[in-house]
């Protein structure tokens, strides 16, 4: 017998670091209030529902945001206090699952297959959590409940802000049908453009394409859109989560040329490693291989160039000589100016690995059941 299916919940908060803001000031309530440092260089750290009526979204210049909404409200973000209401919703979390799996301040996914609070469904500790958030911290969360991880983060943004979403199984195949292709996880504008040259629009029409001619399109990416059109994934909410990348970056005050980023490359080089040494102290068996250069030009083009040496980085000195290297990969007019510079390190591995084989490192939806 198959075993029975996850029960999983995305809970998101609704606008979390404006909610916060007013929440704490009763003044800001109802009132277009964007989270931002004020500058030209700066982008929107977050935006109230009543700013995003007007267009403005988190990472837009704040330079665009000011045009859209002039009335708006500006106030810089508070991290630490931001930070601290998430420990709190943690907590309220942790009543129910041990199985938590952050993935930002505000938002996470729980596994409540077995929940620790003994309520009945998935359904109805998604109801508990969002009372306890309201109750506790003043604020409002959605909600997505699913069978896996992928159907539950889709159906939290369903019913926004403060609603629910039940996606049971026997509804999942309606529900993607009708739904962009944007919609499905990794899907971006190349993916789409591509898709679209084949009049491939929805992920209904995706789901027609055999397997294998996705594959050959795509590569093993093209298996993933496979399941992902069905409804389909198989990865476990995790609740220690090694990162992916351990990275740094800043937006300068003026846009530069590229002759003249070296000292920030190094700056940023230096907290980068100081990030990853406390990833290595946490999961003492992983390494990073790969140097990671991002760039954006002061016409918001992004570029990205990475490296992974025979011998991985083990020192400071040596992430900085990669990384201002990395320069040289980049094709663009020497006249072109640079608005914003990261350098980041990737390609975990485990170490052992690493030693034993170095030849091979060169709304509710229906009604049915109580899910």
């Amino acid at each position: 017998m198959p075993p029975p299916p996850r029960k999983i919940l995305h809970i998101d908060m609704d606008a979390f670091y404006a909610s916060v803001e007013q929440r704490d000031d009763p003044e800001l309530r109802g009132k277009p209030l964007v989270v931002a440092w004020r500058g030209a260089r700066s982008v929107v750290c977050a935006a109230s529902y009543e700013a995003r009526a007007f267009g403005v979204r988190s990472a837009m210049p704040v330079v665009h945001a000011e045009r859209l909404c002039p009335q708006a409200i500006f106030v810089p973000p508070d991290f630490v206090r931001y930070k601290a209401v998430s420990q709190q919703i943690r907590a309220i979390f942790a009543r129910h699952t041990d199985l938590i799996e952050p993935l930002s301040l505000d938002e996470a996914y729980l596994d409540v297959t077995a929940n620790l609070s003994g309520l009945p469904s998935a359904t109805a500790a998604a109801e508990a959590i969002r009372a306890a958030i309201r109750e506790e911290t003043g604020l409002t969360a959605s909600a997505g409940v699913a069978s896996n991880k992928f159907l539950a983060k889709i159906a939290s943004d369903w019913n926004k802000p403060d609603g629910i979403c039940v996606l049971r199984p026997h509804q999942v195949e309606a529900f993607l049908t009708p739904l962009p292709v944007g919609h499905l996880p990794g899907v971006g504008k190349v993916t789409q453009a591509r898709l679209a040259d084949m009049d491939i629009a929805t992920v209904g029409q995706l789901r027609l394409l055999p397997v294998d001619e996705l594959e050959r399109l795509f590569g093993r990416w093209g298996r993933r859109l496979h399941e992902l059109s069905r409804g389909i994934d198989a990865n476990p909410v995790r609740p220690e989560r090694p990162a992916v990348q351990v990275s740094s970056e800043d937006t300068f005050e003026r846009d530069l040329l590229l002759t003249e980023l070296e000292p920030h490359i190094r700056r940023l080089a230096e907290k980068t490693w100081a990030r990853y040494q406390r990833e290595c102290l946490q999961y003492r068996t992983r390494v990073a291989r790969t140097v990671v250069l991002k760039l954006k030009t002061a016409d918001f083009r992004l570029l990205t160039r990475s490296q992974t040496p025979t011998l991985r980085p083990t020192t400071l000195a040596a992430l900085i000589d990669i990384a201002c290297g990395l320069r040289e990969r980049v094709d663009l007019p020497p006249t072109t100016r640079y608005r914003l510079v990261g350098v980041g390190l990737s390609g975990f591995i485990d170490q052992n690995g690493l030693c034993a084989q170095p030849d091979l490192f060169e709304s509710t939806c229906g009604e049915k059941g109580s899910y």
